[in-house]
């Protein structure tokens, strides 16, 4: 992209209405990340709650050192659980092993749902042993939402130990919690996920069983 598109982008940035801003932010998505990071640090703070949300999503995406830093301390303090949670999705974007950590804690101590679910996502996106316990818990909480992030992360994560685990969901009655199963298995090769398998062919939802074929399909290829 040329120059004079970056400064065309830039002038974007200081329009009044924040519809101009997420365009220009949009806009970003050629640029290389060492050219767009400073730009979307112009609007990180922004009054607008989309265009911060656009910001912080861009962060993920444009990963530069300090996008690390950054988005780390926005998931531990920022006081709208919307971009905490949103800090949380970019940090699994990264693919920085640091983001264990934080993503941890904000599964552990934000009071927010939405916040958990991101991070136990991102989790999975890290493919981080470290991450099994929280993984495993958040298929306790009371949450079905974090149900289906935990199972996916754990067949990320490969964790054969798991299967026995998210078994237990195999007639849970919320579909999206199957169908995040039927995809799980077919990362955890073993004789019990083929038989949940086996099984999920057959749900009454499309989705599930689509996924249970395809899963099945992708062990049966390995054995």
């Amino acid at each position: 992209m040329s120059q004079l598109s970056l400064e065309q982008i830039k002038t974007q940035l200081d329009s009044p209405k924040s519809s101009d801003r997420m365009v220009a932010l949009a806009m970003l998505r050629d640029v290389p990340p060492e050219s767009a990071v400073p730009l979307i640090l112009k609007v990180l703070d922004d009054e607008s709650l989309q265009v911060r949300s656009m910001a912080v999503f861009a962060l993920g995406i444009k990963q530069t050192d300090e996008c690390y830093p950054i988005l780390a301390q926005i998931l531990e303090n920022d006081p709208d659980y919307g971009i905490r949670a949103d800090a949380a999705g970019a940090l699994g974007y990264l693919g920085d092993s640091r983001a264990v950590e934080p993503l941890l804690r904000a599964f552990y101590e934000d009071t927010d749902w939405l916040v958990r679910f991101s991070a136990a996502v991102s989790l999975g996106n890290l493919q981080d042993p470290r991450a099994r316990h929280a993984l495993l818990q958040a298929l306790e909480s009371d949450e079905v939402v974090l149900h289906q992030a935990a199972i996916a992360a754990l067949g990320e994560l490969q964790d054969l130990e798991a299967v026995e685990a998210i078994l237990r969901f195999v007639d849970s009655p919320d579909w999206l919690v199957r169908q995040r199963l039927a995809e799980a298995l077919g990362n955890l090769p073993t004789p019990k996920s083929i038989a949940a398998l086996r099984y999920l062919l057959r749900d009454s939802h499309p989705h599930v069983s689509d996924a249970a074929a395809l899963s099945l399909q992708k062990l049966e290829a390995v054995e």
